[in-house]
């Protein structure tokens, strides 16, 4: 697995005086708003106007993050799991590569994810389990999601998006895990 680049290749631009807060992935899709507006169009839908469950959509999203390598989607995503419903040792097995001690629906999420991440294809077995629980379209959506934060994922490391100073990154866990740079500003 390569290393992440240890500064931002794309600094930023600075914040808006309306939202001098705002998180550095947007700051720096700003470069391109086109781009940006779409990519926040289907962020936003899946985050806010889907048709999952949150607790469930982060499971997707941080294992997601967590198999991409992805320190700053992990890290934003501790905070919104949490608010989810998701507790700090799920999230820090998450980060694992375990798939055990989870409900046999959570697992089937996990295994999803693991599932295309290594072979870009769900298995017989784990599309089973899946439909078991879930319609069409939150079974569409499970699987947009889960593209849609490896894409995600895959820009922030490149680019070398860099953590915001309140951001948690990866849980303890995850000693070896590769690092995003850390933004220093307040």
């Amino acid at each position: 697995m390569a290393d992440l680049p240890a500064r931002p290749r794309i600094d930023p631009l600075p914040a808006p005086a309306d939202d001098p807060g705002q998180l550095n992935i947007f700051r720096t899709l700003a470069h391109n708003e086109k781009l940006a507006k779409g990519f926040m169009r289907l962020g936003g839908h899946l985050l806010g106007g889907g048709v999952l469950p949150a607790r469930e959509r982060e499971i997707v999203i941080l294992r997601t993050g967590s198999r991409a390598g992805s320190e700053y989607e992990f890290g934003q995503h501790r905070r919104i799991g949490r608010a989810a419903g998701l507790t700090d040792d799920e999230m820090a097995r998450l980060a694992g590569g375990a798939v055990e001690d989870w409900s046999d629906d959570d697992a089937a999420l996990i295994c999803m994810v693991d599932e295309l991440c290594d072979h870009d294809v769900v298995s017989e077995p784990t599309w089973a389990r899946l439909r078991a629980r879930w319609n069409d379209a939150q079974l569409l959506e499970l699987l947009v999601l889960a593209g849609y934060y490896r894409l995600v994922s895959g820009m922030l490391n490149s680019v070398g998006v860099a953590l915001e100073p309140a951001t948690a990154g990866w849980p303890d866990s995850a000693g070896g895990a590769r690092r995003a740079p850390r933004d220093a500003s307040p």
